[in-house]
């Protein structure tokens, strides 16, 4: 239970030190200078710690991973930031992963215990594709969609390339928020989040998740034939 214990006290840290203040809009407007000074000084530096701090947000599964993905569309650019946000969401959900593994007790059974009696069957039948679907289509907490494909014993592999592929979509739609936050911050507008659910992402985050469907359709359509 130590992983478990370690994680949870960070988490706990976390709050009572106040750092959940930086994971805001208003902190990235405030510090926007600094931040592109410093990317522009040291950009290596810079990406990768930007995805140091995104891996420790997920792996603790602190809130936020939204603004995140803003901030590195902001100071990156669309494509890099939404690259870096990509490697940094899959390397947390790696690590909160694997401290499942180590750490499987009736605590984390009983903290997933409601999704993981919904989530089991999809597992069993297609592990992949039904990651990749919760992935494109998040019905359920991304902290649940981290630790339930661990304690039901899913493949390392598998979880992390749907993990990789899955978040593609909205993390293309919040990096694009992000690499036009200049302009609204220059003219002292709200950003207009809404945007990050246009008909186009909408639609395209659906037409993914049909296509991570298809093989369980297929399947399910041979067994009824093979009857």
């Amino acid at each position: 239970m130590v992983p478990l214990l370690v994680v949870a006290a960070l988490f706990i840290a976390f709050f009572a030190l106040g750092f959940d203040h930086y994971l805001t809009l208003d902190s990235l407007h405030d510090n926007e200078a600094g931040l592109r000074a410093l990317v522009a000084r040291r950009p290596l530096l810079s990406a990768a710690a930007f995805i140091l701090t995104y891996t420790i947000a997920v792996g603790l599964s602190l809130p936020g991973g939204a603004i995140l993905t803003m901030t590195g569309g902001f100071l990156f650019g669309l494509w890099i930031g939404a690259g870096l946000s990509v490697a940094g969401a899959t390397s947390g959900a790696i690590v909160i992963f694997l401290v499942a593994r180590l750490a499987v007790g009736d605590l984390l059974r009983a903290r997933a215990g409601p999704f993981m009696a919904r989530m089991a069957e999809g597992f069993e039948k297609n592990a992949f594709n039904y990651l990749l679907l919760l992935r494109l289509v998040p019905v359920f907490p991304f902290w649940v969609v981290n630790l339930v494909p661990a304690l039901l014993g899913m493949n390392t592999r598998s979880y992390v390339a749907a993990t990789a592929i899955g978040i593609i979509p909205a993390t293309l739609a919040f990096a694009a928020v992000g690499d036009g936050l200049g302009l609204y911050f220059s003219a002292g507008s709200r950003v207009p989040l809404s945007e990050v659910f246009t008909p186009e992402m909408i639609s395209l985050r659906l037409g993914l998740a049909l296509l991570a469907l298809l093989p369980m359709v297929a399947r399910w359509a041979m067994r009824r034939w093979r009857r």
